[in-house]
């Protein structure tokens, strides 16, 4: 037997009482714009002429000036984003949109607000859409693809890019899961023909709430613009919008999180910069280990690293890893069974499963437009289902000294050796 094996005592007795990403780093300069909106008394962005007054403008200049996008909408949330993003494109009735097997619900229910039918397919052992799924899943009736850069960890893009341009596909990237990603030195949402952000609270930057579209397409932009404001045409009477108005929602993002929003995405850089760091010592410090398989990342040099995930065996392997670990004083997660209904796996869509919409008389699955026939099934997707069931997921945070990381490592070696 190894020491290791015959040591009981915990790697980490210390607490593991690392906060939210986005709002652990709450400080001065949140508070000095928060403030600033309200001594300025305009928590409205088209309150007055000067856009330059405008916080939620100068959150659009940075987020264009970061991916290089010729346009930048800020709206209320990342759905809002997709929602909007799918209207610009002139994704509707009739259409159908390729979806991860693996993303929040929030992005095939952006789908079904458009009108339109998410076609759900596989993701590979990055956790990210199986490009190869995604061409098997294309048929007629297929608009557009969501490729969803899930946990920090960037899609692979060159594929997907390639499989979409040859078969006339529009990509919309969803990002709201990693803001501050890249791909190949290309900033993650510059890809598609637009790339949709989430300022959520568990995300890398926060509001509370909000979002951001950022694209190259004028009319999608334009589109998108009346879509996200039902009165927007009417705020903004200087605004290039060569499209004709019809109705849309009420997106817009308040001043007072659009201040959060940009405080936050100042620092953005930095921050990754220091999850990189400790994620890349920690997968150099186990990769040699046999007992399990590191997930595949795309381009590690743009993954926002802030999840490490690898997978076991088997999923009873997974589960007994995981609870050794958590004995060891490392909080993880089997990401297949959390003991409750995760909403980021397919099979727990109920209301996508079921065909389920707002009115059962006119959904768009039945409506007189789509003359496809997707069907679903919890077992649909059993590659992705099998990589969840085996996987380990250790969230990381920016906070991690060199002992958390050590413990770590420490904390993985010791129950890799008991396996």
């Amino acid at each position: 037997m190894t020491q290791h094996e015959t040591d009981h005592t915990p790697v980490r007795t210390k607490p593991w009482n690392f906060g939210l990403l986005s709002s652990e780093e709450f400080g001065e300069a949140e508070k000095e714009l928060v403030l600033a909106v309200l001594d300025k008394k305009r928590v409205f962005r088209f309150l007055g002429s000067d856009k330059e007054q405008s916080e939620a403008f100068k959150l659009e200049r940075l987020y264009r000036e970061r991916t290089g996008a010729k346009h930048a909408l800020a709206v209320n949330a990342g759905t809002s984003a997709l929602v909007s993003a799918l209207i610009g494109a002139g994704v509707g009735p009739g259409d159908e949109v390729i979806v991860p097997a693996y993303t929040y619900i929030a992005t095939a229910a952006a789908v079904l607000i458009a009108r339109a039918v998410p076609v759900i397919v596989e993701a590979d052992d990055s956790l990210t859409m199986d490009p190869k799924a995604f061409e098997a899943a294309i048929t007629p009736y297929t608009k557009a693809v969501i490729p969803v850069h899930m946990r920090g960890v960037p899609c692979r893009m060159d594929e997907i890019i390639e499989i979409a341009d040859r078969r006339g596909i529009i990509v919309i990237e969803d990002v709201a899961q990693a803001n501050g990603g890249s791909y190949k030195g290309r900033p993650l949402g510059s890809f598609g023909r637009a790339g949709c952000f989430s300022f959520q609270q568990y995300k890398l930057v926060t509001a509370g709430e909000g979002g951001m579209l950022v694209t190259n397409d004028d009319t999608l932009y334009a589109r998108a613009n009346i879509y996200h404001d039902s009165a927007f045409v009417y705020w903004d009477m200087n605004a290039d919008i060569r499209q004709p108005p019809f109705p849309g929602e009420n997106y817009r993002l308040s001043e007072i999180n659009a201040a959060l929003a940009l405080a936050q995405s100042k620092r953005i850089e930095a921050l990754v910069a220091k999850l990189r760091r400790i994620k890349s010592w920690i997968v150099s410090a186990i990769a040699d280990l046999p007992q399990f398989k590191l997930q595949s990342i795309p381009d590690p040099q743009g993954d926002v690293s802030y999840s490490l995930v690898f997978y076991l065996p088997t999923s009873e392997q997974a589960r007994r890893f995981s609870q050794r670990l958590a004995r060891e004083g490392i909080p993880n997660g089997t990401i297949g069974n959390n003991g409750f209904a995760d909403r980021h796996i397919y099979k727990n869509w109920t209301y996508v499963l079921e065909k389920r919409g707002a009115s059962e008389r006119d959904t768009p699955w039945n409506c007189a437009s789509y003359k496809g026939n997707v069907q679903y099934s919890p077992d649909m997707c059993p590659n992705t289902l099998d990589w969840l069931g085996r996987a380990v997921a250790i969230g990381l945070h920016q906070h991690m000294t060199e002992q958390d990381r050590d413990d770590v490592v420490n904390a993985i070696r010791k129950t890799a050796a008991a396996f």
